[in-house]
């Protein structure tokens, strides 16, 4: 036989017609699902996988801990508990130590007594005791076993010991019950003896301090004229108060008295020297009648002026009337002021007597007294709130020094007062009865072991078995890398899940001369099963992928063999054929055909005859026994290189001839691992179907798998989850139960487990 030693590269599809649109593979990829926390569906199908390793490790677990809880040696406990301080009943008899204890901050430190408690000095004396009768008892074994705690918030500690020997237990607890209450009782008288002395040796020391004190602010009282402090202050600050008042009142008269001062000063235009001296000859009356007779002559001088010139006889004697009257008015004015200063500007201001002038200028002489009567007012009360301000600032010192010799003189009494009642109270306690501690509950021998607790161990056991053999389940989970259930693939893949094939128990592998169990029969009755209807649904799927444009050329492979792509494919084509279809199955497994194998079909010419040789495909395409639409074309002889026939021209010539022949054209091909045939075929038909088997396929490999269709131009269409257990739908369960009611012959479907 002569095989066709020219191969083609491959190119696109050239038939005019449109494929559907494909899974992009750009980004199959796998999704973070791996690292999410599993939900109960996921651990429910680990436990179902994995139950073999769950139960082994759970009994084994379980039989450990339960070994070791059934040959412990029972353990014993019992207690005695003591009150270590009075309740409300017994204050009246211990008054002096609830006092002393509220007044000086002292309360019993539980945490502080029971560490003494458990210390060798207590311990060691009830140690020899025990020995006399038990000898292995030492302090160490003793403590170990010894517990001494609080209840809760209450005043009542409880002393527990545990060991294996009731009477033993028995006899250490009334040991340790008699030395704790002789060892209250010492401590107690102790500490009465203790607190007597404490307080009688601070007494002397307190009177000399608080004597001490009283003398300091007696001589501080008598230094400083000090009769109440409190008082004198405030007396001192009112005078400061005062002061500042009157001052403010002050400086508002002088700043009215100045700004009048300096009114008048501008009307008139006189120094205080000139006022006066007008204000002076205004009361003169001599001079006022010599200026009258003065104002007289100037009168008449005027009018006479005006009538004749100056050398006139009238006008002469008018100027030399004047002239002999001024003289007179100068000696006049100096006898009245008696100073000849003012004598030169007298004739110059006696020339205007106005009533007016002179009414300012005793206001100008007036304004001028209160100014200087407020200056020298202000500058008294300034100086005295100073004095009064120095004052108060000094009785502040002084009231502050004599609060803080009060103060201490105050504590130092109060501590004198409290260390007298203290004395007073241990003297009266003295003659009276020492309160030690009280034994409420007497020990008492055990009867029922603490440990084990044989039904609380088996249950821990059972428990630790089942987290450990979860654990174990998970960990083992954890290391396979295989998809185990339709929801791993889901969640894992990014690439539509087109059909999900169930998993049958009754399959068994068949080969040679045994048949395929056809998908329709002629019975009366519809047969079907969940097998056969999920490649029916399957069908369905790859109908809706493109209802406009359906698929018309499939691929069909997997990532590695015995996945079972080539049952898929086989049934795939019965269920496509059983709806009507003409469908072709082609084998182009080139390397290792099954086809033939499943239907009991002669493999003398196939596929590899049809590329190599020049025989009509019609001759070699085998019509199936038992479908009416399905056409088979078996793999033919296997030749040296299938890649090359698979990638050459007259493999594509052959896809076009069958896409006019047939309505759905199925290629089965072999595994992608590895092997390129799938992918040559792929690049011209509608897409590749990929086969997963759940409980075998490998992560990593089916990841390699889609990586290396990602540089071709091949895509996958979507998934096929092959032997998925556990997944048969209600409705399909439901429909087949209520059914069978009506026909007591159950049809029974016996098609074949999916292997490849």
């Amino acid at each position: 036989m002569v095989f066709n030693a020219k191969s083609q590269p491959p190119f696109p599809n050239s038939n005019g017609n449109n494929p559907p649109p494909k899974t992009p593979l750009d980004s199959p990829g796998f999704t973070k699902a791996e690292d999410e926390t599993l939900n109960l569906r996921a651990v429910l199908s680990i436990a179902r996988r994995r139950w073999l390793l769950l139960v082994a490790v759970t009994v084994a677990v379980s039989a450990v801990v339960g070994g070791r809880v059934l040959n412990e040696e029972p353990r014993y406990q019992s207690q005695f508990r003591l009150l270590v301080e009075p309740i409300a009943s017994d204050q009246q008899f211990d008054q002096f130590s609830q006092r002393l204890a509220g007044q000086s901050g002292i309360i019993l430190d539980y945490d502080t007594q029971i560490q003494v408690l458990l210390s060798p000095n207590v311990l060691n004396p009830i140690v020899e005791n025990i020995q006399e009768r038990y000898p292995e008892i030492d302090y160490g074994y003793l403590v170990g076993n010894l517990g001494i705690h609080r209840l809760e918030t209450t005043k009542i500690l409880e002393i527990s010991f545990t060991g294996t020997d009731p009477d033993r237990i028995k006899y250490v607890l009334d040991q340790l019950a008699q030395e704790f209450i002789r060892y209250s009782q010492q401590e107690q008288k102790t500490g009465k003896q203790k607190g007597l002395a404490f307080v009688e040796e601070q007494l002397p020391v307190l009177q000399e301090r608080v004597d001490g004190l009283q003398a300091q602010v007696e001589t501080f009282r008598q230094a400083n004229n000090l009769i109440e402090p409190a008082s004198q202050g405030e007396a001192v600050s009112n005078r400061l108060m005062n002061l500042k008042q009157e001052r403010q009142s002050n400086r508002a008269r002088l700043n009215e008295a100045e700004s009048l001062y300096q009114s008048l000063q501008r009307q008139l235009n006189l120094e205080l020297g000139e006022a006066m001296t007008v204000a002076a000859l205004s009361e003169a009356p001599r001079y006022q009648s010599l200026l009258n007779e003065l104002q007289k002559i100037e009168t008449e001088l005027a009018l006479e002026t005006a009538r004749f010139t100056a050398n006139s006889p009238q006008v002469q004697a008018l100027v030399k009337k004047r002239n002999q009257l001024l003289p007179l008015l100068s000696q006049e004015a100096n006898v009245v002021l008696g100073t000849t200063s003012v004598a030169n500007s007298t004739e110059a201001l006696a020339a205007s007597p106005n009533p007016i002038r002179l009414q300012l200028t005793q206001d100008l002489i007036k304004a001028t007294n209160e100014r200087q009567i407020y200056t020298v007012r202000d500058r008294a009360l300034a100086q005295a709130e100073a004095e009064t301000q120095a004052a108060l600032q000094e009785m502040a010192t002084v009231t502050r020094r004599y609060t803080d010799l009060e103060r201490q003189l105050e504590v130092a009494t109060e501590s004198l007062n409290r260390f007298l009642s203290v004395q007073e109270d241990l003297q009266i306690e003295a003659a009276q009865r020492t309160l030690s501690w009280e034994i409420l509950v007497d020990p008492g021998r055990p009867f029922m072991p603490i440990s084990p607790n044989v039904p609380r161990g088996l249950l821990i056991g059972a428990v630790a078995g089942l987290l450990a053999g979860a654990g174990a389940a998970l960990l083992a989970e954890k290391l396979d890398a295989r998809f185990h259930s339709v929801e791993d693939l889901k969640e894992s893949v990014r690439l539509p899940l087109l059909g999900i094939i169930p998993h049958r128990k009754d399959f068994k592998e068949r080969r040679g001369d045994e048949r395929a169990t056809p998908v329709l029969s002629t019975m009366r009755r519809y047969r079907a099963s969940p097998f056969l209807e999920a490649f029916r649904s399957l069908n369905t799927n790859l109908s809706f992928l493109n209802p406009d444009t359906p698929l018309q050329t499939l691929v069909i492979s997997s990532s590695m063999p015995l996945e079972g792509k080539s049952t898929t494919s086989l049934h795939l084509a019965q269920a496509a054929a059983a709806m009507g279809q003409k469908v072709l199955l082609v084998d182009a497994d080139l390397r290792r055909p099954q086809i033939h194998a499943m239907l009991d079909l002669p493999n003398v010419w196939g596929l590899s005859h049809a590329i190599s040789t020049d025989l009509e495909i019609d001759d070699i395409i085998q019509r199936s026994p038992t479908e009416d639409h399905l056409y088979i074309l078996t793999a033919g002889q296997i030749p040296p290189d299938p890649t090359r026939l698979l990638s050459s021209q007259k493999m594509r010539s052959l896809i076009a001839k069958f896409r006019e022949s047939f309505d759905l054209v199925i290629f089965d091909t072999p595994p992608l691992l590895g092997l390129a045939d799938g992918k040559y075929l792929s690049a011209h038909t509608d897409g590749m179907l990929l086969v997963v088997r759940l409980g075998r396929t490998e992560r990593t490999i089916f990841k390699q798998v889609l990586d290396s269709l990602k540089v071709s131009p091949s895509s996958a269409l979507g998934l096929i989850a092959n032997g998925a257990k556990d997944y048969t739908s209600s409705s399909y369960s439901y429909y087949h139960r209520y059914f069978a009611e009506d026909d007591s012959e159950s049809p029974h479907e016996n098609p074949f487990e999916p292997s490849r």
